[in-house]
Formats: structure tokens, sequence, C-alpha cells
């Protein structure tokens, strides 16, 4: 996976925004005004990014993907992953974690704010 691929696939899920609110380095991607995914545009080689997870299931993925899924860099280490692409995860596996944290935050927002996103 590439970089304008991962940026592909999140534009196209439903309400998201992308945006760089910590300078130009990071690359932000929100539904209804929360984060859930980052990454850095500075990655060349190793392309990885932040994702938000259910607390048991990051426990799992980083214990069956080692070298893939670290908890989250600068982020709460509970709720976020670090997941490296081009290693041991295949590209859908990655897309299906970037759709958890999707939903997840998805979930999270107030009943008009997801009502709106799906108006759309």
């Amino acid at each position: 996976m590439h970089i304008e691929n991962l940026r592909e696939y999140c534009l196209s899920k439903a309400g998201t925004t992308e945006e760089l609110p910590f300078g130009p380095d990071t690359l932000v991607f929100k539904i209804g005004g929360k984060v859930y995914l980052l990454v850095g545009l500075d990655q060349v080689d190793a392309l990885r990014f932040n994702v938000k997870c259910d607390p048991d299931r990051a426990l799992e993925l980083r214990s069956n993907y080692p070298h893939s899924v670290i908890p989250g860099y600068h982020m709460n280490k509970k709720h976020w992953n670090t997941v490296y692409c081009n290693r041991e995860l295949p590209d859908d596996d990655i897309n299906e974690l970037i759709d958890h944290s999707y939903d997840l935050v998805f979930a999270s927002l107030s009943k008009t704010i997801r009502e709106n996103i799906i108006a759309v």
C-alpha cells in the first residue's frame, strides 16, 4: 500500500475530511470533526499510520502481528494503534482496520451529526 491508496480509501468514506492541524507533515482524516486516522507525509520507505481500535482487539492485533501493529505512537495506547503497511498484514486487512477506526468514531458522534453524514 502507498500513501496515495491510503488517502483515496479514507476519502471514499462518507463524511471524511482531511486536514493538516499539526503542521504540514501530518495528514489527519476526520469524521464529524473527530480524528480516525493520522499519517505522516514524510514517510517514504515505511508507511505507517495511527488508527483508533477497540482495546481488547488492539491487544489481540499487537500479539498476532507484532511487526505490523504496535501501541499508537504519541496517542492513548489503550485506544490507538500504529499500523505498519507492507509487512505482515495484507491491504484488505489494513482497510478493515481503517473501517474499524472510522466505525468507532462514527458511533461516538451525536445522532444529529450521524444523520447529517448519512443524508449526504
